[in-house]
């Protein structure tokens, strides 16, 4: 079919190898370059932090399609460094310059660290990290998000001692607020996690003691730093496109001229809930990448989902549908809060923008058609 004479894919993660795949699959038969800056083939990311830190699955599980049956011109352990849209070139950090008629940028996020500890973000800090566990009897985990629960979860699963420490109140009050992260907060002492909320942490000391906000220190056998990501922009700063928490695109993933964006890196506008939003979250990737394909071959639709996330820790399933800005009202619709299966809404101006469920996943799928934006 017709299309770009050549598409450049820069990051090999999920979003950018279910763009190549899209593409493949609607026809398009020219060449596409697939960078990627970790030397590994893609796999996916979800199960570093649960089955491949507690040593349920070893890496060969995660690993993602198999890029090779797609023809790609697959450039893995080489990372982009630059833009220039005027030429249409990419630039790589061996030096050669690659050129495109076509680009979609996948480059996803960078984790935000302190001076020592552990990050959880590759397969590599994955495993690293398995090996501190396997050998520790006490860790410190630093941010109670998404990242920081799980893992917290994984190394309880192993009969590793955790704290976790937030200068938050409570555990995933971003995005879920402070109702639903006070049951978060008990389920994790339940299973014996110290938790030092609305505390800070200093500086760590070494890779193994943290030393808080109040003065005392933490003596551990490691430490990890779950304290949120960045977008990793940095090569296309001064490149001409507009950067502000991620790449600003409009609604159907454009940043340029033939230039789209899709999975974390992306900041784009959803006309469902009239907000720009970035979704750093696994089905978002997929879904997202799909679109830019699509509209870098012409369709140019709106990319318009209701976003959908989740979270495994301990024996919770905790799964959310839709949009949760600041200052939403949470209220139970269904089920037994005590007992921990129970759906929630969540409404800002008395229109529902997001669904949780806990332990319900057949319920939750049906509270999923709420009378969203």
């Amino acid at each position: 079919m017709g299309g770009p004479g050549r598409v450049v894919i820069v990051g090999a993660s999920a979003a950018g190898l279910t763009a190549a795949e899209t593409l493949r699959r609607e026809g398009y038969d020219g060449q596409i370059t697939l960078i990627g800056d970790e030397a590994r083939p893609p796999y996916d990311r979800p199960p570093l932090s649960k089955q491949i830190l507690s040593g349920q699955w070893e890496p060969d599980r995660i690993a993602l399609r198999d890029e090779r049956q797609l023809n790609l011109d697959l450039r893995l352990g080489v990372a982009a460094t630059g833009l220039d849209l005027h030429s249409r070139t990419v630039t790589l950090d061996d030096g050669e310059r690659v050129g495109y008629d076509g680009l979609i940028i996948a480059t996803g996020v960078r984790p935000r660290r302190l001076s020592g500890g552990h990050v959880l973000r590759t397969l590599d800090d994955a495993l690293a990290l398995r090996a501190v566990l396997g050998r520790a009897s006490h860790v410190v985990v630093v941010g109670a998000g998404f990242l920081g629960c799980e893992a917290a979860a994984s190394a309880r699963a192993l009969g590793v001692e955790v704290t976790l420490v937030d200068p938050l109140p409570v555990p995933l009050v971003r995005p879920f607020g402070e109702r639903l992260g006070h049951l978060v907060a008990e389920l994790h002492r339940e299973h014996g996690v110290r938790l030092y909320m609305n505390t800070g942490v200093t500086r760590l000391l070494g890779d193994t003691n943290v030393e808080l906000t109040d003065g005392s220190v933490l003596d551990a056998d490691g430490v990890l730093v779950a304290i949120g990501a960045t977008p990793a922009t940095g090569w296309l700063t001064g490149c001409g496109l507009d950067l502000d928490d991620g790449i600003v695109c409009d609604s159907t993933c454009r940043a340029a001229p033939g230039v789209y964006a899709a999975g974390d890196v992306a900041r784009w506008f959803n006309p469902r809930f009239n907000t720009s939003m970035r979704v750093e979250h696994r089905m978002n990737a997929t879904e997202q990448a799909m679109a830019a394909a699509h509209n870098l071959l012409g369709d140019e639709r709106p990319f318009d989902p209701i976003p959908y996330f989740w979270t495994d820790q301990y024996d919770a399933k905790i799964q959310a549908y839709g949009h949760f800005p600041p200052g939403c009202e949470m209220t139970i619709n269904h089920g037994d809060v005590s007992r921990r299966k129970f759906i929630a809404t969540y409404a800002k101006d008395g229109q529902v923008t997001g669904v949780l469920g806990w332990n319900m996943p057949r319920e939750l799928r049906q509270a999923r058609t709420l009378d969203m934006p």
